[in-house]
């Protein structure tokens, strides 16, 4: 192909840049990449036997005579999800790359119209069985990277797992998508996805796609029966959520299978309530008070513990001070907890679940989290599953790596430094090397991501 020359003027240089020498550019070379970083995430995918983990746990399989499989379908859409696509189209074009496909083993990918309709079949229980394969996959990742008889995250028996809602807007007309609480943009059609993480790994142990009318707490004890169910039973769970969760039937729920809970007071009258107790001074927290007691909600079947703290507000400064009598005005924080904590020391451990509310962000803005949508509910459905698979992969790979630093960084941290990165495919000697740049900007990592699915 005939080559396209750049020249540049000699006369724009500076004391600290020569000038830069002549160039042709030419469309010839062959079994290039841009996504050089997707090749070890194939593999370690593989590695814990992905697809054959999808064939087992959905329910249903396409016709003997389709050329794709619904396992196909869901492994081009998690691996296309890493590799930053944001929409069904999206899709097959980070698949167009022909190395990635080669070293994939895929020799074709379906276009965007089988995609829609392959994904368009599914349903309720099906669904469900996207639910279950993450769980199951989870199984796998947790034996990998904490390779001891307990195979779990943490040397505690306790995981603290944080549950929240959020808010997806939606533009157009997608089945599901109704009006209910969206602080972000008022009256809009939306979905309310429900997600648990555990605390100790980042990961989405299990979320649920919902539609824009449900109420923050809807389901969520059938939520939690789904989800204990698939927790080792050797670890006792605590429950940890905001004001929307507070509910007799969420504690009732918790406490039956023994585990704990910690969540944000939601009450009317609540400040009425809390001035009559006896509050005390927080030790070694200027301003601080405390205080705990035993109450029983309407329509609870017993007590529970409430603990709760206050600081007293600051004076607001007006130029004329008005002679009114001196009454104090304090910030209440009041909780139910089932541990056997200080008010202090719960307070300090439910603001901790604040670090949930930047995984969710993390996993709308930089994983496409309820993001790629299509007309129908129950598609668009398993593609948030299909998110959630690719968000808890980079978790998996995380924690299966041992290198601390690669342990913190975000999606789109690795997605720039670990995914995208040029390589060429060099064939020789009945074997197939990918060759990438000799050095990396954070070397260390690379080779931790690397090594995770190429020894």
């Amino acid at each position: 192909m005939k080559g396209l020359t750049i020249s540049v003027n000699k006369n724009s240089t500076s004391k600290v840049r020569k000038a830069p020498p002549k160039v042709t550019i030419e469309n010839s070379s062959e079994n290039l990449t841009s996504q050089a970083g997707l090749i070890p995430v194939v593999h370690f995918l593989d590695k814990l036997d992905f697809m054959g983990l999808t064939r087992q746990t959905l329910s249903e399989q396409r016709a003997s005579n389709a050329t794709y499989e619904f396992s196909d379908a869901i492994y081009l859409a998690v691996v296309a999800i890493l590799g930053g696509a944001t929409s069904v189209l999206m899709i097959p074009v980070v698949w167009f790359d022909k190395v990635l496909r080669q070293l994939a083993g895929f020799e074709r990918i379906p276009d965007q119209s089988i995609f829609n309709r392959i994904f368009h079949c599914f349903h309720f229980s099906m669904v469900s069985c996207l639910e279950e394969l993450n769980h199951r996959m989870r199984a796998r990742a947790w034996k990998k990277a904490f390779p001891t008889e307990k195979s779990c995250p943490g040397d505690s028996s306790d995981m603290w797992i944080d549950a929240d809602s959020t808010v997806k807007t939606v533009f157009g007309t997608q089945e599901g998508a109704e009006k209910g609480y969206n602080p972000h943009k008022r009256g809009a059609l939306s979905y309310h996805p429900l997600l648990a993480f555990c605390a100790q790994t980042k990961e989405i142990l299990q979320g649920w796609f919902r539609s824009g009318s449900a109420y923050t707490s809807n389901g969520t004890v059938e939520f939690l029966k789904q989800l204990f169910a698939h927790m080792p039973t050797k670890l006792r769970l605590v429950f940890r959520a905001d004001s929307g969760f507070f509910d007799g039937a969420i504690l009732d729920f918790v406490e039956s299978r023994g585990n704990g809970f910690l969540i944000k007071v939601k009450l009317k009258n609540l400040e009425d309530l809390l001035s009559s107790k006896d509050w005390k001074p927080v030790s070694r927290q200027d301003g601080w008070e405390s205080c705990e007691f035993f109450f029983a909600c309407r329509n609870w079947k017993k007590a529970r513990r409430f603990v709760a703290v206050r600081q007293e507000k600051k004076e607001e400064k007006h130029a004329v001070q008005p002679k009114l009598p001196e009454m104090k005005a304090y910030d209440y924080f009041c909780y139910v907890v089932s541990e056997t904590i200080s008010p202090w020391e719960t307070h300090k451990k439910y603001g901790e679940r604040a670090t949930c509310e930047t995984w969710i962000e993390e996993g709308k803005n930089q994983m496409g989290l309820a993001h790629i949508k299509t007309s129908e509910f129950w598609a668009n459905s398993a593609l948030f599953q299909c998110a959630v698979l690719a968000y808890n992969t980079i978790c998996w790979m995380r924690l299966c790596s041992g290198n601390e630093i690669l342990k913190r960084w975000e999606v789109k941290t690795i997605r720039t430094f670990l995914i995208r990165v040029a390589g060429k495919l060099v064939k020789g000697s009945r074997q197939q090397t990918l060759k990438t740049p000799a050095t990396h900007l954070f070397a260390a990592q690379w080779t931790a991501w690397v090594r995770l699915g190429i020894p």
